[in-house]
């Protein structure tokens, strides 16, 4: 299945760039709506849906990756806490957990999260089989929401050499403006622990890097920046290899004809992205 987007090819060719790797995105039908998944995952069920599945539920869209799965979801509150799976996050209770990541802990199930201009990460254990899926909008990515959820399955004993991780479709940074201050606040997570510096100096430190997260905007005190590059450079960080990173080559606020986006809409619309545990 083809998608048109004219600005997927601009987005692919930086991306592969970074990742150094052969991984292929692919378009899937299911009762004729697409959604999005990656080679790198290839071993486990998942995928990144559009707003043509809106308004289903994850219980209801987890046909489509592995019926007999167990599903969990959290309720989202732009944090970085990552739970592993437990009855407060099935999808079947009244209520759930406060949290911004799901990780799981025996096989067939099936963690999601929503957004609509964050960045919805699934990562797998190639050897263990388990999963997490976890959302990082710009103040989870601060606060390292997906190192956070490395070092949870660590305590699994994972090894940080075994994992994939998959970046979905995000706003990108193009189009992405915030204030001098966020994006300081996102970059010191990547800045070298050096003492007290201002937000000029980190500024500057991000400007000055190979593949810099954040690009220049006509309005003074802002700038735009791109949230999965950072997400991405602190991945970089911990030592995990570039081939073990994939980052979709798709933009939620430049789609609108397949994507939600908050930034565009002004709406609380979501998309779904899912992963079952092998």
């Amino acid at each position: 299945m083809t998608i048109a987007n004219p600005d997927s090819q601009k987005l692919n060719k930086y991306y592969e760039g970074l990742s150094k790797n052969d991984v292929t995105w692919h378009w899937q039908e299911w009762q004729g709506q697409p959604y999005l998944t990656c080679s790198l995952l290839q071993n486990w069920p998942h995928g990144f849906f559009t707003h043509h599945f809106s308004p289903s539920t994850p219980t209801e869209l987890v046909d489509v990756l592995h019926p007999s799965a167990e599903v969990y979801r959290v309720k989202q509150v732009h944090g970085n806490t990552v739970l592993t799976t437990g009855k407060s996050t099935l999808e079947t209770e009244a209520t759930y957990a406060e949290a911004d990541g799901l990780l799981t802990e025996k096989a067939k199930q099936a963690v999601w999260v929503c957004s609509a201009d964050c960045v919805p990460a699934l990562i797998a254990d190639q050897k263990t089989g388990q999963v997490a899926a976890i959302h990082a909008g710009w103040r989870g990515t601060a606060a390292k929401i997906i190192p956070v959820a490395l070092a949870g399955f660590q305590v699994h004993g994972s090894q940080l050499s075994d994992l994939l991780v998959v970046l979905g479709p995000a706003i990108a940074g193009e189009v992405y403006q915030v204030s001098e201050e966020v994006a300081a606040q996102v970059g010191m997570t990547i800045f070298p622990e050096i003492g007290k510096t201002s937000i000029e100096d980190i500024l500057h430190f991000l400007e000055l890097l190979p593949n810099s997260p954040i690009l220049s905007d006509p309005e003074p005190g802002k700038v735009r920046l791109d949230v999965r590059l950072v997400n991405f450079l602190q991945l970089e960080q911990l030592g995990i290899s570039n081939k073990q990173v994939a980052i979709a080559p798709y933009c939620t606020y430049q789609q609108p004809d397949y994507f939600f986006s908050y930034r565009r809409e002004k709406q609380k619309k979501v998309q779904w992205s899912g992963i079952v545990s092998g």
